[in-house]
C-alpha cells in the first residue's frame, strides 16, 4: 500500500469507530470532545496539505473527471444536509449561526466538528 493508501484506510477506520461510538453512546448529546479532536486534527492534517500542496489543488482534484465532481458534491450535500440538522439546535443553545455556517462553508468538516463541539459544549451544560 501507498502513503496514501494508508491514510485512505486510517480514514476509513477512523470513522468505523466514530460510527461505534455514535451507536453505542446513549447520552442525549455527543462528545463535544471528541468532536472538537476531530477537528484539530482534520486542521492539521489539512494545514499540512496546503502548506506541501497549495490551495489550488482543491479545486482542480475537484474538477479533473467525474468522480472528483461527484466527491466535490458529496461533500456540498453532507455539509448542507449537517447544517441542516444542527442549525435548529445550535440556535435553541443560544449559539450565533452566521459566523459558524460561514466558518463551516469555508472549511466544511473543520468548521463543522468545531460547530458541533461547541453545540455539544452548550447542551451538556444547560442539562447539568
Amino acid at each position: 500500500m501507498t502513503s496514501y493508501e494508508l491514510l485512505a484506510a486510517g480514514g476509513a477506520v477512523a470513522i468505523l469507530l466514530v460510527i461505534a461510538h455514535v451507536l453505542t453512546n446513549r447520552e442525549a448529546t455527543g462528545s463535544a470532545l471528541l468532536a472538537a479532536v476531530l477537528s484539530a486534527a482534520f486542521f492539521g492534517y489539512t494545514a499540512i496539505t496546503i502548506f506541501k500542496e497549495g490551495v489550488v489543488l482543491v479545486w482542480t482534484n475537484h474538477t479533473t473527471n467525474l468522480w472528483g465532481v461527484q466527491v466535490w458534491w458529496d461533500l456540498l450535500f453532507a455539509t448542507g444536509t449537517a447544517l441542516f440538522f444542527i442549525v435548529p439546535r445550535a440556535r435553541a443553545a443560544g449559539m450565533n449561526i452566521v459566523p459558524w455556517v460561514i466558518f463551516t462553508a469555508l472549511t466544511a468538516s473543520i468548521g463543522l466538528l468545531a460547530m458541533v463541539a461547541r453545540l455539544f459544549w452548550l447542551e451538556k451544560r444547560t442539562t447539568h
